[in-house]
C-alpha cells in the first residue's frame, strides 16, 4: 500500500509542477491533469436531503442518475452552467438530483466521463457515521486499555494512567508547590500526540454536549458501543464524561484556576501508548485565563446536562456548578494570565493572547445555567459578535448557546439580538455558497489548518439558522419545509459535509474508515504504530492546508501547492493528514444533525 501511494504521489508531484505555475499567472489548470472525476458524497444522503455532485466542465449539458448495479437510467437532469473554482483551479458544473428521494444505489453519469462511486440514498445513512465518530474519541482515550471485544483489531494496552503527575514550576499555587505530586486520570489523548490540553478539550466537550442538548433523542438512539454502554447515560455522554472527569483534575481546589495542559516535556516517538515512555515524567503546566474560562464554560453546560442524570452520577451537576462558579472567580482575578511555553515544555502549547470570547463564552454559559442576569451583562452582548467557532476563537458558542434555550431566559436576554447573530453569519455563509463554483462556502482563505473543521464547523453555524427556522415555522404552524431538500441554511450544511465526505476536488473521504476512497495514513501515533494495515476508523483528517508547514520534513512532496489540492496522505504530514478531537466533535455534531433529517418522502 506504501509503494502505491508513494508512486501516485510522485506522480501527482509531476503534475503539481505544471498546475502551481498556471495558478501563478492567473490561468486555469486543466483538470484533465488529475483524474477526470465526478465527485459525490462517498457516504451517501438522506432521501429528502439536498444531493448534489461536482462535474469535471465539458460538452456535456445534462446528467443521468443509473441503478449501481444494472446500470439503468433512473432519472435525469440537466447540469448547472459551467464556473472556476479558485482554490483548485477547477472548472466545473453542479448536477443537482435532489428530487430523487427512492432509496437505493446509483451512480452519477454525465458523457465523457466515468461514472461516480456509489451513490446511497438511505434513512439511516449517516447512523454508522455518528456512532464511529464518537467511537474515535474511544480509541483516543488514555489510561485505559482497549478490548478485543470493544476495539477488534484495534485493541491496546493502557498507557499514560496518570495518577502521578508532577506540579510544574509554572503551574504552583498556594499549596501545591513545584514538584508535588496529584492525581490526574482519563481524558482525551488531545491528536496524534500522547498530551491533554484544556484549552482544545472545551470547544470539543462542548460540541459533543450542545449534541446532546439540542438533539437528545437523536443522541439517546446511537449505539456506539463503549465501555459503558448500557448504564443509563447515553453513549455520547459517556464519552464526553471521561474527559470531563479528567477537566475537574485539572483545577487547582485552593483556588479555583485551571492548568493550561498535562504533558510530557517533549513529543512522544512513533510507538504505542504504553511504550510512549521516554520522552519525561508527565507534568501539569500554567495555570492560564484561557484554560480557566474555557473549563468554567463547560462545566456550566455539563451542570445542566447531568442534572438530568442525578441516579447515574450523584451530586456531579452541583460539582460542575461550583467549579465552574470557583473557575470563573479565579479569571477575573487573573484576567490576562497569557500561555508562555516555558523553555523546558516543547509539546502544543494552545496560546490565545485574546480573551474576550473566552470571557464571553463563559459568561453566557453562566447566565443560563444560574439564571443571574449579572452573567448576562458580563458577557457585553452588544460587543459580542458571531464567528465561526474555533479553539481560538470560542464567541461563537456563547449565542448558540443562547439560541439553544432563548426560551427559557429572563428578560435581560434580547432574543431579537440573539436570533440576528446567528442568522447574520449563516446569511454571509449561504451567500458565499452562492458564489461558489463548488457549491460551498469555502474560498482560498479556508485552507489553512483543519481546514475540514472549518467546513465542519461552518456546517454548524448553518444548522442553527435553521433551528431558528424550524421553531418560527412550528410557532406559525407551517409545515417545517416547502421542499424535499430543506431550507438554504440546511443546503448549505449538507454541501459542506458533502465535502468532507467526498465531493472535493481531491476525491477523497476525509474521514478514516468510511468513502470509497479514505485517508490510509493520518497523522496518529496508535494508527501508525499498531500494525494494522489501516487507520482507527471515525477520524476526520485536517484536510487541505496552504501552508504546508511540514514540507521540509516529507520525505515525499505535496501534490499541489494549490491551496484546496494541499493535501498528503502521510503520516509525516501533521499539516495536513493529524486527526484532533477539536476536528472530530464537530463531525458528531453534524453528522448527528443532518441524519435526524427523517421526514418521509414519496418515492420517485
Amino acid at each position: 500500500m506504501r509503494t502505491r501511494i508513494l508512486a501516485m504521489l510522485i506522480g501527482l508531484a509531476i503534475f503539481a509542477v505544471g498546475a502551481t505555475a498556471a495558478y501563478a499567472q492567473g490561468q486555469e489548470a486543466p483538470r484533465q491533469g488529475r483524474d477526470a472525476r465526478i465527485e459525490v458524497n462517498q457516504v451517501g444522503y438522506l432521501p429528502g436531503a439536498a444531493k448534489r455532485a461536482t462535474v469535471p466542465a465539458g460538452a456535456a449539458t445534462r446528467f443521468q442518475l443509473v441503478d449501481a448495479d444494472t446500470g439503468q437510467p433512473v432519472w435525469s437532469g440537466r447540469l448547472g452552467t459551467a464556473s472556476l473554482w479558485a482554490p483548485s483551479r477547477d472548472k466545473v458544473r453542479i448536477a443537482d438530483f435532489s428530487a430523487l428521494v427512492r432509496p437505493g444505489r446509483y451512480r452519477v453519469r454525465v458523457a465523457g466521463l466515468p461514472d461516480s462511486d456509489a451513490v446511497t440514498i438511505d434513512a439511516g445513512v449517516y447512523d454508522a457515521l455518528a456512532a464511529a465518530s464518537i467511537r474515535a474519541f474511544y480509541f483516543n482515550r488514555a489510561g485505559l486499555a482497549l478490548t478485543p471485544a470493544l476495539a477488534g483489531p484495534y485493541a491496546r494496552a493502557a498507557g499514560h494512567p496518570d495518577t502521578q503527575v508532577r506540579i510544574h514550576a509554572s503551574a504552583a499555587g498556594p499549596r501545591r508547590q513545584t514538584g508535588d505530586v496529584i492525581s490526574s486520570p482519563k481524558g482525551w489523548y488531545d491528536a496524534g500526540d500522547y498530551n491533554k490540553y484544556v484549552v482544545n478539550s472545551g470547544i470539543t466537550v462542548y460540541t459533543l454536549l450542545a449534541a446532546y442538548e439540542q438533539m437528545p433523542a437523536r443522541t439517546r438512539a446511537l449505539t456506539v458501543g463503549l465501555p459503558e454502554s448500557g448504564n443509563g447515560l447515553p453513549d455520547l455522554l459517556n464519552e464526553a464524561l471521561w474527559n470531563l472527569d479528567w477537566m475537574l483534575t485539572m483545577q487547582d481546589p485552593d483556588d479555583g484556576g485551571v492548568y493550561h495542559k498535562l504533558t510530557n516535556p517533549n513529543f512522544d516517538g512513533v510507538v504505542m501508548p504504553d511504550a510512549a515512555t521516554s520522552s519525561g515524567e508527565r507534568l501539569v503546566v500554567q495555570k492560564t485565563t484561557a484554560a480557566t474560562l474555557d473549563f468554567a464554560a463547560v462545566m456550566a453546560v455539563g451542570s445542566r446536562v447531568f442534572k438530568d442524570f442525578e441516579a447515574q452520577r450523584p451530586g456531579l451537576s452541583a460539582r460542575m456548578r461550583q467549579a465552574a462558579l470557583q473557575a470563573w472567580s479565579w479569571a477575573l482575578a487573573h484576567p490576562d494570565a497569557v500561555y508562555r511555553q516555558p523553555p523546558d515544555i516543547h509539546t502544543g502549547d494552545y496560546g490565545d493572547a485574546t480573551l474576550d470570547d473566552e470571557f464571553a463564552w463563559a459568561a453566557a454559559e453562566l447566565y443560563i445555567t444560574t439564571g443571574d442576569d449579572a452573567f448576562y451583562v458580563a458577557m457585553k452582548p452588544g460587543q459580542t459578535t458571531m464567528t465561526v467557532p474555533s479553539w481560538g476563537d470560542v464567541r461563537g458558542l456563547a449565542w448558540m448557546s443562547l439560541a439553544t434555550h432563548r426560551e427559557r431566559l429572563t428578560a435581560a436576554a434580547d432574543r431579537a439580538l440573539i436570533e440576528r447573530r446567528i442568522r447574520a453569519l449563516a446569511d454571509a455563509l449561504v451567500e458565499k455558497t452562492k458564489r461558489s463554483a463548488w457549491g460551498v462556502a469555502l474560498d482560498d482563505k479556508d485552507f489553512h489548518w483543519g481546514s475540514n473543521s472549518i467546513a465542519l464547523n461552518e456546517a454548524m453555524v448553518l444548522l442553527q439558522a435553521d433551528r431558528l427556522e424550524a421553531s418560527r415555522a412550528a410557532a406559525g404552524g407551517a409545515g417545517r419545509r416547502a421542499a424535499p431538500a430543506g431550507g438554504v441554511y440546511r443546503q448549505g450544511a449538507q454541501a459542506l459535509f458533502d465535502y468532507v465526505l467526498g465531493r472535493n476536488p481531491l476525491g477523497l473521504s476525509m474521514v478514516t474508515g468510511f468513502g470509497a476512497r479514505s485517508p490510509m495514513h493520518p497523522h496518529h501515533r496508535p494508527s501508525e504504530a499498531d500494525g494494522v494495515p489501516g487507520p482507527i476508523p471515525g477520524f476526520v483528517v485536517g484536510g487541505a492546508n496552504s501552508g504546508q508547514q511540514d514540507l521540509k520534513g516529507c520525505p515525499v512532496p505535496y501534490p499541489s501547492a494549490l491551496p484546496a489540492l494541499s493535501y498528503l496522505d502521510h503520516f509525516c504530514s501533521y499539516a495536513s493528514n493529524e486527526i484532533a478531537i477539536n476536528w472530530n466533535a464537530p463531525l458528531v455534531y453534524v453528522s448527528i444533525a443532518l441524519g435526524a433529517d427523517r421526514a418521509p418522502a414519496s418515492p420517485r
